[in-house]
């Protein structure tokens, strides 16, 4: 079993120390899924998505870019990084559920996989806040890693 990486020798918090890693290519998809109440949807999908505050993907992809962006300051041992790249792209899935996929790259020190994790996290808070007036019964039901590579573990998951 690996040992927790943000600990120095005495188990204090610690940021890891990527000075004597390469740099390489990385990065790195996860997703959101969002399970919205039928009226919810059926009143998004009547306007296209779009509701008195704009549209609702448009904004949380605007959103998951930001958060993608300042995952250092929220998460406290994540390095500053700047982002050579940030994707998003959400959908509705075959069980009428709102998707949302976030990719992240650099070349760097360091991994993405936060930065695609906080990305994907703030789009669907993004949707939540701006249909929470409709109803309360929005539920973010997972957020987790696809994928990502460059790193010294590659992953890819597999279900």
């Amino acid at each position: 079993m690996s040992e927790f990486t943000h600990l120095n020798k005495n188990g204090e918090p610690a940021i890891v120390d990527v000075g004597h890693k390469k740099t390489t290519a990385r990065k790195a998809t996860a997703q959101a899924i969002i399970s919205l109440p039928d009226s919810v949807l059926k009143a998004l999908q009547q306007d296209d998505f779009n509701t008195k505050k704009g549209s609702v993907f448009q904004i949380a992809i605007i959103a998951g870019i930001m958060g993608a962006k300042k995952t250092s300051e929220l998460i406290p041992l994540c390095h500053p990084i700047g982002l050579d790249n940030c994707n998003l792209h959400i959908q509705l899935n075959d069980n009428n559920e709102i998707v949302i996929e976030c990719t992240t790259s650099i070349e760097a020190k360091t991994g993405v996989e936060m930065e695609a994790l906080t990305g994907a996290s703030v789009a669907a808070l993004t949707i939540y806040d701006m249909c929470k007036a409709l109803s309360h019964d929005i539920v973010i039901k997972e957020i987790k890693l696809i994928e990502k590579s460059g790193g010294k573990n590659d992953f890819t998951r597999t279900e």
